[in-house]
């Protein structure tokens, strides 16, 4: 009989994600709940969380040294962005097994410290905001790929109205 639950593994197993390179996160607002802002003519109109969650993720380099934000867009309810991991070296590291600690300027440190911050101001000032546990990646392999994503955050304001992260269209 085990002794501790097993933990499903959300990162792909055997990388390192504190290696150099662009990685794609989405990461949402538990429930859906549209605590960010709204759509209206295909542009996001930021809420004051909307505007603390920007200034946060955009606060992200200066916070980690080895990071850069490339595209990025808040939504509503979720958050999509293309973050640049540069630690100076192309080999990955010593890559862990299993659940492990976080890991210094990795993608979660960086993620974890992001979500810590937002939460904190909203708990600061009442607001009932939790977000989703954990956050989707996706690490981005070529430059095709790159603009590719680019272009999928760019347009995604104007793609609302057919997003599955908009409530409204739960029912479609």
């Amino acid at each position: 009989m085990k002794k501790y639950k097993d933990k499903k593994q959300y990162r792909r197993k055997g990388y390192d994600y504190s290696q150099d390179g662009f990685y794609f996160v989405t990461i949402c607002v538990k429930n859906r709940e549209m605590f960010f802002g709204d759509v209206v003519e295909s542009k996001i109109i930021l809420s004051k969380i909307g505007l603390i969650a920007d200034d946060f993720f955009r606060d992200i380099p200066n916070r980690f040294s080895v990071v850069k934000i490339d595209e990025y867009i808040i939504m509503p309810n979720h958050i999509h962005g293309i973050i640049v991991i540069n630690n100076c070296r192309n080999a990955p590291g010593r890559v862990p097994t299993g659940i492990q600690p976080l890991v210094k300027n990795s993608l979660s440190s960086v993620i974890n410290h992001f979500k810590g911050n937002v939460k904190k101001i909203c708990n600061k000032n009442k607001i009932g905001f939790e977000w989703q546990s954990r956050f989707h990646d996706r690490i981005i392999r070529n430059s095709d790929e790159l603009n590719r994503i680019r272009q999928y955050i760019i347009n995604n304001p104007v793609k609302w109205d057919s997003d599955r992260n908009n409530l409204e269209n739960l029912w479609i």
